[in-house]
């Protein structure tokens, strides 16, 4: 259920990110298929986030230290731009254009994300 939930979330942070950013398009005929489409890449970006993100987030740690954690913000547009790139690879119809795009992209998915989860619940509690 929780990963239904955080699926959930993902796909309503990065429909806000694609409303707010022309630079991100989502394409499709109709409804149904924009939020199917939404469903796949949140699929890719939970993938990505889970597998990825956490080996660069090691590889990376000097660098994270040395802004005071700022340079978070560019790999969380790394794993955005890495998502769209994939989404294209797969044939899906998400894409984002450009770095500064992505890092916009980033900053709106953590917000919306953090909130959604607060809201839902759905981060994992200690000793729960």
């Amino acid at each position: 259920m929780g990963f239904l939930l955080r699926l959930g979330a993902n796909m309503a942070a990065l429909a806000v990110a694609t409303w707010i950013f022309s630079g991100i398009s989502l394409s499709g005929s109709d409804t149904t298929s924009k939020v199917l489409t939404l469903l796949v890449v949140a699929l890719i970006f939970g993938v990505v986030n889970a597998i990825l993100k956490p080996i660069f987030q090691i590889v990376t740690i000097p660098l994270v230290l040395l802004t005071l954690g700022l340079f978070l913000i560019v790999i969380n547009a790394l794993m955005l731009l890495l998502t769209s790139w994939l989404a294209g690879l797969l044939n899906v119809g998400w894409q984002v254009d450009g770095f500064w795009t992505a890092v916009g992209g980033a900053i709106v998915v953590s917000i919306v994300s953090f909130i959604v989860n607060g809201i839902l619940g759905t981060k994992k509690r200690e000793n729960a």
